[in-house]
Parts: structure tokens; C-alpha cells; sequence
């Protein structure tokens, strides 16, 4: 069996670990912001003056124009009829939420037995993840 001490020390490792993990993603969000300000200041300042494409220290920096889309506040039903209704139901695609079946794959586990249905079994992969949670005092 394992020795008290080692179980700390890994216990210590483990909390260091996330924490630096935590410190990286705070600085992640910090540059990110940046650079999003960044290359909007950027664009702009390339647009006013009606340059498009330019190269320093050998990069290439270019106007890149993107089209973001997604559904109305809450109309994501009416999105979908819409579509269907005017021959792009093609383009419409059915998902379950992956937290949803993890939570839906327990339900039917508790209720058979710690087994997956039949017909679940040969449709569905699972499997369990132990880790050490860490709260503070």
C-alpha cells in the first residue's frame, strides 16, 4: 500500500497542477481580449486606408471577412421550419447534447441494473472517469 506522505505529495502536485491551470487560462482570456482588440483596431485602421493585404517582417496581413449566423433569440424552431419548408432541410441536423445522454445512459443504468438496455447497448459507448475533486475549505 501506498505511504501517507506519497498520497500528499501527489495530492500536491495535483492542486499546483490546476492552479497553474487555472493561472494559464486567466492569461489566456487576457491575451485573447487583447488580440481581439488588437485586430479590430487593425482592420479598421486597414480599411480607412484602403489597403487590403500588406506584408511585414514576413508575415502577410490580410482583410478577412466572415459571416457568422445563428438562429433569432429563441426562434431556433421557427430556423428550422423555415428551412425545411423551403427545401433546405438538407442542411438541418438532429443531435443529443453529450451531457444529456451521459445523464439519460445513467438513468436507464439505475433502472436496469447497472446495465444499459438492450437496445441501447449496441448504440451508445460509456464509460466511467474517476478524478480527485478539489474544494477549498
Amino acid at each position: 500500500m501506498m505511504e501517507q506522505t506519497e498520497v500528499f505529495k501527489m495530492a500536491d502536485e495535483l492542486k499546483a497542477a490546476k492552479d497553474e491551470k487555472k493561472e494559464l487560462e486567466a492569461k489566456t482570456k487576457e491575451v485573447n481580449a487583447r488580440i481581439e482588440e488588437l485586430d479590430r483596431e487593425l482592420s479598421d485602421a486597414m480599411a480607412d486606408a484602403e489597403c487590403d493585404k500588406f506584408t511585414r517582417n514576413g508575415s502577410t496581413f490580410y482583410l478577412n471577412s466572415r459571416l457568422y449566423a445563428s438562429p433569432a433569440a429563441g426562434g431556433r424552431d421557427a430556423l428550422i421550419h423555415a428551412l425545411k419548408d423551403n427545401g433546405y432541410g438538407s442542411i438541418v441536423t438532429e443531435t443529443v447534447n453529450a451531457n444529456t445522454l451521459a445523464s439519460f445512459c445513467k438513468e436507464q443504468m439505475t433502472a436496469n441494473e447497472d446495465e444499459l438496455p438492450e437496445w441501447l447497448s449496441g448504440v451508445v459507448n460509456t464509460f466511467e472517469k474517476v478524478t480527485v475533486g478539489i474544494r477549498k475549505k
